[in-house]
C-alpha cells in the first residue's frame, strides 16, 4: 500500500498502452475495445492527470476512450503534460540528475494523492518510447507502478516471427548513412548468428524501404529475416524467411512499408 504523506496517500503511476494505429492514417480506426481490455479502459476513463509523449495524440486517445465510458473529468479539464523534447530525441533511459529532477516534477500530482497515467503515441510507454525516467522516479518516490495490459508491437512481432523468443535484444534504430548502416547490420548479424540472440530493430516508416533493401544487400543468405508491418491494422503483414528466400521469392513486394514496422534477424 502506498505510504501516506502530508496530503494522505500517494497516487499510483499507471502505464497505459495505446492502440498501434496512431499516425497510420487509418480511414476508420478499430474500436478501442478491440485492442484494450476492459480493465485498462476503466483505468483510462477515471484518470485525470497524464504524462505523455504527445498531448495531441493523448487527447485523440481519450476521445476514443470516452466512446466506451465517461471520463473522470471533461477532456478540456484533463491535466496533460508532455515529456520534454530532449526525452524524445535522445531518450530518457540513462540515469541522470537532470532527467530525474524533470521526472519528479512531472509526478508532483501523485504526492497530492492523484493517480497518473503515462502514455505514448502508440503501444506501451517506456518500451521503444520515452518514459523510463518517469518510471524510475516513481519508484524512487515510493509510488505504486502498474503496467496495464495492451498491445506491445515488439512482442507481437517477435511472437509471429519464428525467431528465438528465449533470447532477444531490442537495438532500436541503426545509422541512416549507408556505409555505417551496413557496418552496424553486419555487427548485429554476427551477434545473432553466434549467440542465437534475435536482434529487433525499428525505423521511421518513410525509411522502412531503404532499411529493408540494406538488410537484403548486407545480410548473409542463410540469415533469417522477419518483417512485421502494420501490426493490428487490417493490412498487417508478417513475413519471415531466409534472406536467400526473400530475394528468390521477391517477398518484399506488396508490403505496407509506409506503415510502422518491426524488423527482426537471427537464425
Amino acid at each position: 500500500m502506498n505510504q501516506p504523506n502530508g496530503h494522505g496517500h500517494l497516487g499510483t503511476l499507471f502505464l497505459v498502452p495505446a492502440p498501434l494505429d496512431f499516425g497510420t492514417n487509418a480511414a476508420e480506426p478499430a474500436a478501442v475495445t478491440q485492442w484494450l481490455p476492459a480493465e485498462t479502459l476503466a483505468v483510462a476513463c477515471r484518470l485525470t492527470h497524464w504524462i505523455t509523449e504527445n498531448a495531441k495524440s493523448t487527447r485523440a486517445f481519450l476521445k476514443r476512450v470516452e466512446s466506451v465510458g465517461a471520463l473522470g473529468c471533461p477532456l478540456q479539464a484533463q491535466q496533460i503534460t508532455e515529456l520534454p523534447r530532449a526525452a524524445h530525441k535522445k531518450g530518457d533511459h540513462q540515469p541522470g540528475a537532470e532527467a530525474d529532477a524533470m521526472a519528479r516534477s512531472l509526478l508532483a500530482p501523485t504526492l497530492e494523492g492523484h493517480d497518473m497515467g503515462l502514455v505514448s503515441e502508440a503501444g506501451m510507454p517506456a518500451i521503444a518510447d520515452p518514459g523510463s525516467s518517469v518510471v524510475r522516479a516513481a519508484h524512487s518516490l515510493g509510488l505504486r507502478v502498474v503496467a496495464l495490459t495492451g498491445p506491445v508491437s515488439l512482442m507481437l512481432a517477435l511472437a509471429a516471427s519464428g525467431l528465438n523468443g528465449q533470447n532477444f535484444a531490442f537495438v532500436g534504430y541503426v545509422p541512416q548513412e549507408p556505409i555505417e548502416r551496413a557496418k552496424r547490420l553486419r555487427e548485429l548479424e554476427s551477434l545473432a548468428l553466434k549467440s542465437g540472440q534475435t536482434q529487433i530493430l525499428i525505423e521511421t516508416p518513410y525509411r522502412n524501404s531503404a532499411l529493408l533493401q540494406s538488410l537484403l544487400q548486407t545480410l548473409q543468405p542463410h540469415t533469417r529475416l522477419a518483417l512485421a508491418c502494420a501490426l493490428t491494422l487490417p493490412e498487417q503483414v508478417v513475413r519471415s524467411a531466409l534472406v536467400s528466400d526473400w530475394k528468390r521469392k521477391a517477398l518484399s513486394q506488396q508490403l505496407p512499408l509506409d506503415k510502422p514496422a518491426v524488423f527482426l534477424l537471427g537464425r
